[in-house]
C-alpha cells in the first residue's frame, strides 16, 4: 500500500475507514438513498435522479461496488445495482459500534 501504510492498522480501523471513503461523496450518498428508496435493482434510473452525468455516476457507482456495499448484476446490456444486504447490515454493525464507543463526555 505504500505511503499510506495500512497494513499498520488493524483490520476493523481499515473497515471503517474503507466505509467512510465510499461515504465521504454527496453523490455517493444520493445513490444509496435512491437504491434504498426503490428498494430495487435499478440500472439506468440511477442517472435520471441525479444531478450528474452517466460517467460521473458509473464511477461513483464502481467506488460503492468497490467498497462492497452495492452489487451489480448483469442483465442484457445493462448492469442493475442494489444495496447489497449483507455488506449493509455489516456496515451498519461497524459504525454503529464505532460511533457507540464514545462513552462520557470529552471536555
Amino acid at each position: 500500500m505504500g505511503l499510506t501504510k495500512t497494513e499498520r492498522f488493524t483490520e476493523q480501523q481499515n473497515r471503517l475507514a474503507g466505509y467512510f471513503k465510499a461515504l465521504a461523496h454527496p453523490a455517493r450518498v444520493a445513490i444509496l438513498q435512491v437504491l434504498i428508496e426503490k428498494n430495487a435493482c435499478i440500472c439506468g434510473d440511477i442517472v435520471d435522479e441525479l444531478p450528474l452525468a452517466q460517467p460521473t455516476v458509473s464511477q461513483h457507482l464502481k467506488e460503492l461496488k468497490n467498497a462492497g456495499i452495492i452489487k451489480g448484476n448483469i442483465e442484457g446490456t445493462s448492469i442493475c445495482y442494489c444495496i447489497d444486504e449483507t455488506a449493509w447490515a455489516a456496515m451498519k454493525t461497524v459504525l454503529g459500534d464505532f460511533l457507540g464507543s464514545m462513552k462520557g463526555k470529552c471536555c
